[in-house]
């Protein structure tokens, strides 16, 4: 329910891994209601696996291998995505988590987690805004998590990380909101049934129990909903966590 015509333009997902993964399930979900999507990562293996997946289910969709943390990889994966149809939203999921005890972090993996996810946020904020502002139109939302909110313990890197896209995307939200294009941050609060959880925990989803942890596909439905929001009733947070979950 967009105040403007929805062009069905292209949908960029930057963080794309696994096809069992957040960012491809994001895809998935766009692919499905008519969009062409491009997606964005490091690991052409993974990619291509992903891109296979969504073109075999028709899909109009593309692959970029890039880096999310280089500005001129971001600006030319922005502008490859443009050049095949309007940007209508942009989504930055990229960035993983490495705890540790804190006197053991070292510099190198603070930036590395800083990088991916608050310079990623803001170097794909950059070179896709000023497409959205020359339409007055636009969606750019932005992954968070539990750690955007609260810093756990051995999750200091992590935390400093994504309170760092949360407040990025507050600042963008109340800049470029009055300008029609809509800011969304969306904090996943609790385990994603996905690739990456199940690999690292195995036995997590049968301690979880049944729906204890964060299916992909509805986390996706929610980046959907935030995309066809009414302007009138824009959601800049929004925060997704299981019925189980403790907060």
């Amino acid at each position: 329910m967009q105040n403007l015509t929805d062009e069905k333009g292209t949908v960029l997902v930057s963080g794309v891994g696994s096809s069992d993964g957040l960012g491809a399930a994001i895809a998935r979900r766009f692919s499905q209601g008519g969009y062409p999507v491009v997606i964005a990562g490091r690991s052409e293996e993974k990619l291509q696996k992903t891109l296979n997946e969504l073109k075999v289910n028709g899909a109009s969709a593309s692959m970029v291998i890039t880096d999310v943390t280089d500005a001129e990889a971001v600006k030319k994966l922005v502008a490859q995505a443009e050049s095949l149809k309007p940007i209508a939203a942009a989504v930055h999921n990229a960035g993983g988590n490495n705890p540790a005890s804190f006197l053991e972090v070292t510099e190198a993996s603070f930036t590395t987690h800083w990088r991916e996810h608050t310079l990623g946020s803001f170097l794909l904020a950059q070179a896709v805004l000023p497409y959205y502002l020359e339409r007055s139109r636009g969606t750019l939302i932005l992954t968070g998590a539990s750690g955007s909110l609260r810093g756990k313990a051995k999750f200091a890197p992590f935390s400093a990380a994504k309170g760092g896209v949360r407040n990025l995307a507050q600042s963008l939200s109340r800049e470029f909101g009055p300008k029609n294009i809509h800011v969304g941050h969306v904090v996943i609060d609790g385990g994603i049934n996905g690739e990456r959880l199940n690999r690292r925990l195995p036995q997590l989803k049968a301690d979880r129990g049944e729906d204890g942890m964060l299916n992909i596909e509805a986390i996706a439905d929610a980046y959907w909903m935030l995309h066809h929001q009414h302007r009138s009733a824009w959601t800049l947070e929004l925060d997704l966590r299981p019925w189980s979950e403790n907060f």
